[in-house]
């Protein structure tokens, strides 16, 4: 019979962690992830939620407003310069693959999902998009930027 080694938790990867915030289908089970990742691994964690057109979402500045705004309005990243860089710059670049081949008429519905260490912050995006309820795509962009 073989002695049983106890399994020990591995920290997941704070990449996983922000697309698995972004891919919950209900509150409840966000708030559950949130708060195994916090207790379990102290990761910070933020989600929210938007919809709209390429044209009102990116250039209007609504998608980074809501990303920052979760950030700061969960803990993920404190108001400093440097911190609100590196979010901004992890949000572009997880837009720039759910934004990439598309008609600026489409609409969208997005999850995002931040997760950070405080040395590293990732923003993930899941979603759909569609310029016709019968052409609808699924979506996902992943950023991640050292703060």
């Amino acid at each position: 019979m073989k002695a049983s080694v106890p399994m020990e938790k591995v920290k997941p990867s704070l990449e996983r962690s922000a697309l698995l915030l972004a891919m919950t289908q209900t509150r409840e089970e966000e708030e559950k992830l949130k708060k195994s990742l916090f207790e379990s691994y102290n990761l910070r964690c933020g989600v929210t939620e938007l919809g709209g057109t390429v044209a009102n979402l990116q250039h209007t500045g609504k998608l980074t407003n809501s990303v920052m705004a979760t950030a700061f309005n969960t803990g993920v990243i404190p108001k400093e310069d440097r911190k609100i860089h590196a979010l901004i710059h992890a949000t572009l670049e997880a837009s720039n693959s759910i934004f990439i081949h598309t008609n600026s008429n489409a609409s969208f519905a997005l999850k995002i999902g931040l997760t950070t260490d405080t040395e590293w912050i990732a923003v993930a995006i899941y979603g759909r998009s569609s310029l016709h309820p019968l052409l609808e795509h699924a979506r996902v962009g992943l950023g991640v930027m050292h703060l």
